[in-house]
């Protein structure tokens, strides 16, 4: 039922989770902006040919899908880890759409870095040592990035004396870091954090900031021996697909999630 108006902006929402939640929050009626970057990552034995596929891709299928069940949405493409992008992605919104009241952190420069350099990880992927290009790249893309969405959020929402928003930020690891992702997790750690302190400093305009932790989930990188270490692993169901991510996003950001917030929600 498309009952809500609003406008979203979701990042790294051309494939797998993040596209899941674009293309859920346009069937509930929301104006979609699709942030995304298409990279074309080195060769690695570990990296499923999928996954690559995946993040070669532009935005084009995803914008196809929505539109062709009647979802309004467009696409722009930029690297978060370039600060002006961040004001651009607001303006491209309420040029198309109207104000954004609903962000979704999404997006992830996926490095995968350890201090246990030369080494690769249990699928088989390679291991950059952790340096200050590593740091910079996901740091600049996980963290600082999602703090500047979340200050542009806040920033415009007060400029227009708005009084309702939803800011959801996806996030992994755990309290004891991230083994062979150290970067990524200490990343995610921060826009946890920034999305946690969000949650009391815009509660006053009518605004909920939650962070979402999805299980295993299956964006293209999922092989035979993933799923068979899911299944051995009480923490999990099973392997989820990007929609029941979305479902939970969609949740949050719908009148029944109103009194949500502040909250690490874990899933299963």
């Amino acid at each position: 039922m498309k009952t809500l108006q609003h406008v979203a902006l979701v990042t790294g929402a051309n494939h797998g989770i993040g596209a899941a939640i674009a293309e859920r929050l346009a069937a509930d009626g929301i104006a979609v902006v699709i942030s995304f970057l298409a990279i074309d990552e080195p060769d690695d034995p570990g990296i499923p040919g999928t996954l690559a596929e995946n993040h070669r891709r532009d935005a084009s299928a995803v914008l196809s899908r929505i539109t062709a069940e009647g979802g309004r949405a467009i696409a722009v493409s930029g690297d978060l880890a370039d600060a002006a992008i961040i004001p651009a992605l607001f303006h491209a919104a309420e040029k198309a759409f109207g104000p954004v009241d609903v962000l979704v952190n999404n997006a992830t420069a996926s490095l995968r870095d350890s201090f246990r350099a030369g080494e690769t990880d249990w699928m088989g992927r390679l291991l950059s040592p952790v340096t200050a290009d590593t740091f910079d790249r996901q740091f600049g893309v996980d963290a600082r990035a999602g703090a500047l969405l979340i200050a542009e959020f806040a920033g415009r929402l007060q400029a227009r004396g708005g009084d309702w928003g939803r800011i959801v930020s996806l996030t992994s690891g755990g309290e004891r870091g991230f083994p062979q992702e150290v970067s990524y997790g200490a990343a995610k750690a921060a826009i946890v954090n920034y999305t946690q302190s969000a949650s009391l400093e815009l509660s006053r305009f009518n605004v909920t900031a939650n962070a979402l932790h999805p299980p295993v989930t299956d964006t293209g990188w999922v092989t035979d021996a993933v799923r068979t270490a899911v299944a051995g692993n009480d923490a999990f169901f099973d392997v989820a697909e990007p929609h029941e991510v979305a479902d939970v996003v969609a949740f949050l950001v719908s009148p029944a999630g109103r009194r949500v917030t502040g909250n690490v929600i874990r899933m299963g």
